[in-house]
């Protein structure tokens, strides 16, 4: 079984949803496809592949003064195939296979691989990673700094989030979205990784459904729909039953 990135991380959002998806296939509503996102982390890639076929540090990284260039591999590709490849590791005593798909990676002087995340938004002000909900990036991080260690590479504690950021008090849009591009370091601790692992492992193999997230809006919402539908359901039976006499 494939367990994927995304797929840890909803576990640890909430146990009981990551159970009724993977276990009894009764998936979360799915959102909105972020196509502005994903086209902005089709043209980095392209950019940051110039410079990777030609072993030159890109502007960026010259900038903040990061020692490295992009890492040339022939399974780049594979890696970068978070939905049918990504890279790898078949997880010890299980039958769990942990996939990731990294963005980019580059590579200093010392030969260790730098994880690196492709972000975009467009708010008012620096962008950062100090928000409560933004422990799910570092999470990302820490996972494929952890997946690439396993498969033998020696990897940086820090890795670098590539965040664009829509410039919103442009005077005027003149049909193009200009974007402001900062390199966050986030210095990476997957020590919690296998743990969680193993506690995803047993939650699979039981049969009782594991207790939600008091906060999960998903699990709330259905709770309360199905407060509502009950006492329809009775709020109509008892108006036949009077109907009838």
């Amino acid at each position: 079984m494939r367990l994927s990135r995304s797929k840890i991380d909803l576990y640890l959002n909430c146990p009981k949803c990551f159970y009724l998806e993977v276990k009894k296939g009764v998936k979360r509503p799915a959102g909105f496809p972020f196509t502005i996102n994903s086209e902005i982390d089709r043209l980095l890639k392209n950019e940051f592949d110039i410079h990777r076929a030609g072993h030159t540090p890109h502007p960026l990284m010259t900038a903040y003064g990061v020692d490295a260039i992009p890492f040339e591999h022939p399974k780049m590709d594979e890696w970068r195939d978070s939905l049918r490849r990504g890279i790898t590791y078949p997880f010890p005593d299980t039958d769990l296979i942990i996939t990731g798909g990294v963005d980019d990676i580059w590579v200093n002087p010392k030969g260790q691989l730098i994880i690196v995340d492709y972000k975009a938004t467009a708010k008012v002000g620096e962008v950062n990673l100090d928000a409560e909900w933004q422990i799910g990036y570092k999470r990302q991080m820490e996972i494929y700094q952890w997946l690439f260690r396993q498969n033998g590479f020696e990897v940086a504690e820090t890795g670098y989030f590539v965040y664009c950021n829509g410039r919103t008090t442009q005077e005027s849009f003149d049909a193009k979205l200009e974007f402001d591009i900062k390199l966050i370091p986030y210095k990476g601790n997957p020590d919690w990784v296998e743990g969680t692992i193993r506690e995803i492992w047993k939650c699979l193999n039981s049969d009782t459904i594991p207790d939600q997230n008091p906060e999960c809006e998903y699990c709330n919402y259905a709770n309360a729909f199905g407060a509502v539908d009950k006492k329809e359901v009775k709020e109509e039976k008892k108006t036949e039953q009077l109907r009838l006499g």
